[in-house]
């Protein structure tokens, strides 16, 4: 008899993933301590506050970058809310807001090292939606009180207003801000024209489609998340049934874009594995 999807998938991680991936996993998985990720968490944190040290894997930069910064929130969203940990990357968000209220996607210091091409960045970049609108929704849903909070949550709905078109990872941080303000009838009004843009743009991608695309269970991969609504059973089940026939061998699951390196891919490979793991978990797909 084959193994079973995740037992599968645990060897490829306990194989491949970096720490912190395999702390998150023995934490979701394996009844492991949430002070394990912290303390894996906290080794990509600089003394700036900030957040570096390749935690985005195309990111090989050592200095803390604004992305990063959104990851580690994502992270402690899901794991443990570290008080102390948010209280120092606010601090360091601060440091590198523009005069607009926002931070930028990338910031300069990134071109030193080794990185993906679209890492990239002229020497005054503007502030951006990418990443502030998502490190914004993250710090209100967990009724975060820093000064860096307010003047960003303006610049979010000033842009947010404006928006006509949007690229699929502005679309995402975007969301994430809408789903967690505290202004919820402004934003279910915003949320239904976001999402109307997405679709007329072709954005949600069916489950045959191949390539860098976003697919039903990447907009929404819970059976409880706020888009869900906005697909049949049948969409779902449809790609539920594409991400288990798209398992590896190895029992990871891949990346659909050029690695940087190989050492940087089986990084990224152990954090989509993770994160499919829980997807299929909570769809109730998932082999013991």
């Amino acid at each position: 008899m084959n193994a079973s999807t995740f037992a599968r998938a645990e060897e490829f991680i306990w194989k491949n993933a970096r720490t912190l991936d395999r702390h998150r996993f023995a934490f979701h998985f394996k009844d492991g301590s949430p002070d394990a990720v912290i303390t894996a968490l906290r080794a990509y944190q600089n003394a700036d506050g900030g957040f570096g040290n390749a935690l985005e894997p195309d990111i090989r930069c050592p200095d803390s970058q604004p992305i990063p910064v959104q990851h580690a929130l994502e992270i402690l969203d899901v794991t443990v809310w570290d008080d102390d940990i948010v209280r120092r990357a606010c601090d360091y968000l601060v440091t590198i807001t523009t005069a607009e209220d926002g931070v930028s996607f990338v910031l300069p210091t990134v071109r030193a090292y080794p990185r993906a091409p679209w890492w990239n960045t002229d020497d005054n970049p503007p502030a951006s939606l990418n990443p502030t609108a998502a490190i914004a929704g993250l710090l209100h849903k967990h009724s975060v009180d820093h000064a860096w909070l307010a003047p960003a949550t303006d610049f979010c709905w000033a842009h947010i207003a404006q928006l006509q078109t949007l690229e699929v990872h502005e679309a995402a941080t975007v969301l994430t801000f809408l789903f967690h303000t505290p202004d919820r009838g402004r934003a279910d009004v915003e949320l239904e024209r976001i999402m109307s843009i997405l679709v007329a743009a072709g954005h949600v991608a069916a489950a045959e489609d191949v390539g860098y695309v976003r697919k039903p269970l990447d907009w929404a991969p819970t059976p409880d998340h706020p888009l869900r609504r906005y697909f049949t059973d049948a969409q779902i089940e449809a790609n539920l049934e594409a991400v288990l026939a798209a398992q590896h061998e190895d029992g990871g699951w891949t990346i659909p874009w050029a690695p940087l390196s190989p050492s940087c891919e089986l990084e990224w490979r152990g954090w989509v594995t993770l994160s499919t793991l829980l997807m299929l978990r909570a769809n109730e797909r998932l082999e013991d």
